[in-house]
């Protein structure tokens, strides 16, 4: 069970969440800064695994403009198809990770994301939220997308 501190009743998912900031937590605890991004999401993908969370690692959607696809972009993970999962490995988090963050939220309609940096001595991890999140479909049809 991830630590109470973690648990906020007014974030939405704060339980999922908070699951992954622990995964995350144990993985930064186990490896420290210093590594690639990839490494890290490996380590993720292990733990995660073995605590029982669904999820896509690297998962692709399109991206149109004028109603033409003009390429693709993959969040790290998407978490039981609501929660997406942006890692970073890099010195200090800046305004450009949390701008890809929202941008991700925004191009998979999700509500909530983590974003999550295992490059500085501890861990850094920012709960983020889609002010232009709507919904567009009656149940997320990402909801049950998992790559095996």
């Amino acid at each position: 069970m991830p630590g109470k501190n973690l648990i906020k009743e007014e974030y939405k998912y704060s339980e999922l969440t908070s699951k992954i900031i622990s995964c995350a937590m144990k993985v930064h605890s186990a490896l420290g800064n210093g590594f690639q991004e990839v490494i890290y999401q490996r380590a993720m993908q292990i733990e995660m695994g073995d605590d029982g969370i669904v999820f896509s690692r690297e998962y692709e959607m399109p991206v149109y403009y004028k109603k033409q696809q003009i390429g693709t972009r993959r969040v790290d993970f998407l978490v039981e198809g609501v929660v997406s999962v942006e890692l970073k490995a890099v010195i200090q988090l800046e305004e450009v990770h949390l701008a890809q963050a929202i941008n991700y939220l925004e191009a998979y309609d999700l509500e909530v994301g983590l974003l999550i940096n295992f490059g500085s001595k501890s861990l850094e991890f920012k709960r983020v939220g889609n002010k232009k999140f709507k919904q567009k479909t009656q149940g997320n049809p990402l909801k049950n997308h998992v790559n095996p």
